[in-house]
């Protein structure tokens, strides 16, 4: 058995409870697995921190339903005990009704990709972390509530956050006995205990000196406040053929409604269908290994780890580089990868570090394919404006600046490709995700993408950056959009293959 700790809502300290009891349990000297449900990056680098192994993203928009549960099997299977982080609230999701409902009529709104979701596809139960500050007896109410709405989403029981005193615990606990709600942790308030957040939600693992003092707190804790007799036997992890696979519905008839919503879930439900083998299918390998430099510092550091191990495991060797300190990119590399992160915290830094900006420059206007997500494309950029709309300037392979604002950018998209690219082929469509305040001061002349949203009022735009004038064949993808590669093998062969190809001794233009 393996649980999945949910909140009634965001805010309700389902990060807090999780990392409690990953300490508590690596302290004991066991191993441990954990799983995010979504697309985030800092709750699990919090997760691998605490373990030292790394996190796994449940998302079955970025991947299937299917990768989903194999990713489950088969990292559940390395370890003794498993737990799953939550997103946001229970039943918060998507609404991709009505083409992508499951069998079952009992497919709430917007409840796709929720916690709730992930429960019945992995079949696993759920521990409800709620917030008891500002009630008392009312708590059965919604604790019924939640456990009656789906039948099919098992609540094994409950864990009290930020309770006040012992008479506030008394009613709380005489309000859930009356509907027979298992009590598997009380959470007293602990104002001490806190994790600093910024625009894009926690601050990273990296920039917190205190954390090892916090998780050590957080262990003690966890070791008097759960309920470990009744915890252990949820947090084994399960046996191999515990999760049965999943059984799709029949295409339904999406032919009624919006055409452009329809043409989405289209293609939603045809990601659906497909397969997420963990076996590499139609891959003979390279003679050898291909090295790619990966940016890995404070400024640039979210990855999904499901794409590291996809690109090792097809051949490459990823060399990690820093743009805050080192002065050139790593000798003999064939291919750039720079994810995402905080570069507009860092941006004075970047700036400053002259050198690489030149030597980053020259290999991709050399024609170095070069995949960039999200703070990648902004490094790419001319200037990167900060908060305080000081500008600074960055490697200037695109003419654009990006410039940070209040604006939040942030949900699914729909991309389809409309341009040949290191990683993607002219007509081809992925799902992804936008998750940033910064905007770029021009659009491309000739977009990547062409975005749309689950949503009716979502406008279809025009997003990405691949060309330059240089470079005769199109050896760039740049965009605002997180990938998950889980179960498209397709998309790192396609960047190594072009990777191989590429002469580490090239020579500067300039």
């Amino acid at each position: 058995m393996t649980t999945i700790i949910a909140g009634e809502r965001s805010g309700v300290g389902k990060t807090t409870i999780t990392l409690a009891i990953l300490a508590y349990l690596q302290r004991q000297g066991l191993k441990v697995q954990s799983f995010k449900v979504g697309p985030d990056y800092i709750d699990p680098m919090f997760h691998h921190y605490v373990t030292g192994r790394p996190c796994r993203n449940l998302d079955p928009v970025l991947t299937s339903p299917e990768y989903v549960q194999d990713c489950f099997n088969r990292h559940s299977q390395l370890a003794e005990f498993s737990l799953i982080e939550g997103v946001m609230g229970l039943f918060d999701g998507v609404q991709p009704a009505p083409l992508l409902m499951e069998s079952s009529p009992l497919f709430f709104l917007g409840d796709f990709a929720s916690t709730a979701h992930i429960a019945r596809l992995l079949q696993l139960p759920v521990i409800l972390v709620l917030d008891c500050s500002r009630l008392s007896s009312s708590i059965a109410a919604i604790a019924q509530g939640y456990r009656t709405l789906d039948p099919r989403v098992n609540i094994a029981g409950v864990i009290l956050n930020r309770v006040g005193s012992d008479r506030h615990l008394e009613l709380l606990q005489d309000a859930l006995a009356t509907i027979q709600m298992p009590i598997l942790g009380v959470w007293r308030r602990q104002d001490h205990i806190t994790i600093p957040d910024r625009h894009l939600g926690l601050i990273p693992t990296a920039e917190f000196p205190q954390l090892d003092a916090l998780i050590d707190r957080l262990a003690h804790l966890a070791e008097t406040c759960f309920d470990w007799e009744q915890l252990f036997p949820l947090l084994k992890s399960p046996p191999a053929t515990a999760v049965k696979p999943l059984e799709l519905p029949p295409e339904p008839d999406i032919c009624r409604g919006d055409s452009r919503i329809a043409s989405t879930q289209r293609v939603a439900l045809e990601n659906l269908r497909k397969s997420s083998p963990l076996e590499i299918p139609n891959w003979d390998g390279f003679k050898s290994k291909i090295p790619v430099a990966i940016a890995q510092d404070s400024a640039f550091n979210f990855y999904y780890q499901d794409n590291i191990d996809s690109l090792e495991s097809l051949g490459a060797e990823l060399v990690p580089w820093s743009p805050l300190k080192d002065a050139v990119l790593p000798e003999g590399v064939q291919g750039l990868y720079l994810g995402g992160g905080f570069p507009e915290i860092f941006a004075e830094t970047l700036a400053a570090n002259t050198s690489v900006l030149r030597s980053v420059y020259q290999a991709v206007a050399s024609g170095m394919p070069t995949y960039a997500e999200c703070g990648g494309l902004m490094y790419l950029c001319q200037n990167l404006l900060d908060f305080t709309g000081k500008s600074w300037p960055m490697v200037g392979i695109f003419p654009p600046n990006a410039v940070m604002g209040s604006r939040l950018s942030l949900g699914y998209r729909l991309a389809k490709t409309l341009q040949d690219t290191p990683l993607f082929r002219t007509g081809e469509t992925v799902w992804g995700h936008e998750f940033h305040r910064s905007h770029l001061t021009a659009e491309p002349a000739s977009p990547l993408f062409q975005l749309q949203g689950f949503h009716r009022n979502f406008p279809v735009t025009p997003e990405g950056w691949g060309s330059f004038p240089q470079i005769a064949t199109p050896a760039i993808h740049a965009s605002y959009l997180h990938l998950h590669w889980g179960g498209q093998w397709q998309i790192p062969q396609r960047f190594l293959r072009r990777c191989q190809n590429f002469d580490p001794g090239f020579k500067s233009f300039l």
